[in-house]
């Protein structure tokens, strides 16, 4: 980027702040208008969510699509009631009539087409006769059974707790009950929030500002992603990993840019003056930042994975609204507060000066720079050391909260029928010619030669499709959906070739074991591109290659951190009751991709905001080392008060009970923490200051940055 064309961003955006603040009453209405909008159609319209996991072009899909296209009756949802009693038998006369009392009070619901009980012939009663399940057939799809549907269900099958049987819902309406929201934790990382930015700015007006700014950025941007399920499968990880972002990016934008604003106020600026200057630096900076972000998410594209896209743009979603709302509603916030920005003091903040701690630290990094360079290395090394040993597989009920519903009937028909009753596989045969009915001697020859592979602990009669073209086979494994035995499985069968014919196999477990394997696949090629075009960017923006390579280097080294604790904690399991698990978990397999592309986006908002004020005093003519120093000195403080409010946002959505929110608040919260301290505090100074000169080569340059703007 030519130093014309830095120079346009800045006057663009300083433009763009002297024009809210011109009109900031009409700004403020706009985005007040604009979220009670999407807050009213979310209130009305609902946020329908769907887990279904689609893959185009594996063999899971391909049994998914045999499927909907011979037997078309199986695409509604369904769900289980699970029973156990402790005495006794499901099928003795007295528990039969409870049994059939609480089938014909759910066949009364809406929505419920038709319940099936419990029978050995089913296969689903259990062989002791304890333990069995009413399946409940619906004429919704997954996403939109909810909670209240669920509620209703578990309300019907009361007769059955009456008569001392252990009564849970399964299947989709497990999902449904169990189907949590994230309030607790946005409640404890606002709090928290809010106690930091008092602290940092001094005042509670100021500290309101990046507050006020987040949530309406924040109501637009995941209201939007909740409406979007009425056109797509959006999945409800989708919102919840939205709000955390939204919140973290949307209290940090603001942030940077109120501390650069009350700076200028201080300097004797007018209000709409120093608006104007905050937005052409603190803002382009905003922009940058965001842009990397999106940037980061656009790069899942390239790994073909529908969930992955969907979790990417309603993220990037959520961050653009962010950065929407830091350069337009924000300035005109600033412009409507004026110089009461600083009343409501409840502490006074000394300004950054040569004695301030961030100056010390400053002086002794580029003082020392081999010493801190190489200890921050070895630290990093230690903290990413467990990433070694990370494994990508998939969870299921039995990960699920003690207590929840999910949990419960997994536990239950576990017990009951042996853990893999919880993950069966769906095994398509395309027939041809199509078969005349069940007798199809074809079919006797598929169900002997499945029954006889290892890790298959049963195997149901084969179904005909009406047309005859396919039969789906129902087998259940002898392991749990998350044991890796299971996934093992999955490929035996596919080439097992049972009766001489060709199989598909589908359902989650494949879906999933399918997902993983492309995910591991396409994941160097998702790092290339991704490292590929935030280096490109920042090297717009700074015009200087080796920062942005080194930025690359720095931002990799911080995701091994989050790889390492994601892996000890959830892989190994240490310290997971303090988290709520009862044990190790596996990771789910997109879980570290999608980490990858957040944090190597949310890295470099910190190095951006730390490079633009080293850039800023090395175009001043200050020498390389004190041009790190005073751009450690002027932006520790607000880098560590802000990375402080994103690692407790994060951090909050721990106490979520899905362990998926679990390992994406805890992966980006040790990576933040890691990143603002370790490696921005100690690494990147010492490496710069390392570098001297060559940190700002440029080819014909003569080793100067040319003036911005």
């Amino acid at each position: 980027m030519s130093a014309r064309h830095d120079g346009v961003v800045h006057r663009v955006l300083g433009r763009v702040g002297r024009a809210c603040a011109a009109r900031p009453r009409s700004v403020v209405t706009a985005w007040l208008l604009l979220a009670a909008a999407v807050v009213t159609a979310v209130l009305a319209y609902g946020r329908p969510v769907d887990n279904e996991v689609a893959l185009p072009g594996s063999d899971a899909q391909v049994a998914r699509d045999l499927v909907d296209t011979h037997l078309p009756g199986d695409d509604g949802a369904s769900g289980q009631v699970v029973l156990h009693t402790p005495r006794g038998r499901l099928d003795d006369a007295s528990a039969r009539a409870t049994v059939d009392e609480v089938a014909a009070a759910i066949a009364d619901l809406p929505h419920v087409t038709a319940v099936t009980p419990p029978s050995a012939e089913q296969g689903t009663l259990s062989g002791d006769g304890r333990t069995g399940y009413l399946t409940v057939d619906l004429d919704l799809s997954p996403r939109e059974v909810d909670r209240r549907l669920a509620r209703q269900v578990d309300t019907a099958a009361d007769p059955a707790r009456a008569a001392g049987m252990d009564t849970t819902l399964g299947g989709a309406l497990a999902a449904a009950a169990d189907r949590g929201d994230s309030r607790v934790s946005e409640v404890v990382g606002l709090l928290v929030a809010a106690v930091v930015l008092v602290l940092a700015f001094g005042g509670i007006v100021a500290a309101g500002l990046p507050i006020v700014t987040a949530l309406l950025t924040l109501a637009c941007a995941v209201g939007t992603v909740g409406l979007a399920g009425h056109l797509a499968g959006v999945p409800g990880v989708a919102a919840t990993l939205a709000t955390m972002i939204g919140l973290g990016v949307g209290i940090d934008y603001a942030l940077f840019v109120v501390t650069r604003h009350r700076e200028l106020l201080a300097g004797g600026l007018p209000v709409v003056a120093a608006v104007e200057q905050s937005m052409a630096g603190s803002g382009s900076a905003v922009v940058f930042a965001g842009g990397t972000v999106v940037i980061a998410l656009g790069g899942l594209a390239v790994a073909g994975v529908p969930i992955l896209t969907t979790l990417a743009w309603s993220t990037g979603l959520t961050v653009v609204v962010a950065v929407a709302g830091s350069v337009t509603l924000l300035p005109a916030l600033l412009a409507l507060l004026g110089a009461r920005i600083d009343t409501w003091r409840v502490r006074r903040v000394a300004a950054v000066h040569d004695g301030s701690a961030w100056s010390r630290r400053a002086d002794r990094v580029t003082a020392h720079p081999w010493r801190y360079a190489t200890a921050a290395t070895l630290l990093l090394g230690l903290l990413a050391a467990p990433a070694l040993g990370l494994r990508p597989g998939q969870t299921d009920g039995g990960d699920a909260p003690a207590g929840s519903a999910s949990r419960q009937s997994f536990d239950l028909l576990a017990a009951g029928f042996g853990p893999g009753v919880n993950g069966p596989l769906t095994v398509v045969v395309p027939l041809d010619p199509p078969a005349a009915g069940p007798a199809d001697p074809r079919l006797a020859a598929v169900r002997d030669g499945l029954a006889a592979l290892p890790g298959v602990a049963s195997v149901a009669p084969a179904r005909p499709s009406p047309d005859g073209a396919i039969a789906m086979v129902r087998v259940t494994p002898d392991t749990a959906p998350s044991d890796p035995a299971t996934a093992d499985l999955v490929a035996t069968v596919r080439d097992a070739r049972p009766g001489g014919l060709t199989v598909h196999v589908g359902g989650v477990v494949a879906t999933k074991a399918d997902l993983t394997d492309r995910i591991v696949d396409r994941m160097p090629s998702v790092i290339a591109l991704v490292v590929g075009l935030s280096t490109v960017l920042l090297y717009l923006a700074f015009r200087a290659p080796v920062v942005a390579v080194k930025a690359a280097v720095m931002n990799l080294v911080s995701i091994g951190a989050a790889y390492g604790a994601l892996t000890a904690v959830f892989g190994w399991g240490w310290g997971a009751p303090l988290i709520g698990l009862d044990g190790p978990v596996p990771i789910e397999s997109y879980v570290p991709m999608m980490l990858f592309a957040l944090l190597f986006g949310l890295s470099m908002d910190y190095e951006v905001f730390l490079l633009t004020a080293v850039r800023e005093a090395w175009q001043r003519g200050a020498d390389n080392r004190t041009a790190v120093r005073t751009g450690l000195a002027a932006t520790g403080r607000v880098i560590t008060s802000a990375a402080f409010i994103m690692v407790v946002v994060f951090a909050s959505f721990v106490l979520h009970d899905d362990p998926v929110i679990k390992m994406f608040g805890l992966g980006m919260a040790v990576a933040i923490a890691v990143d603002a301290t370790v490696v921005r505090g100690f690494l990147v100074p010492a490496t710069m200051a390392l570098l001297g000169r060559a940190n700002w080569w440029h080819p014909g340059r003569g080793g100067r940055v040319p003036p911005v703007g």
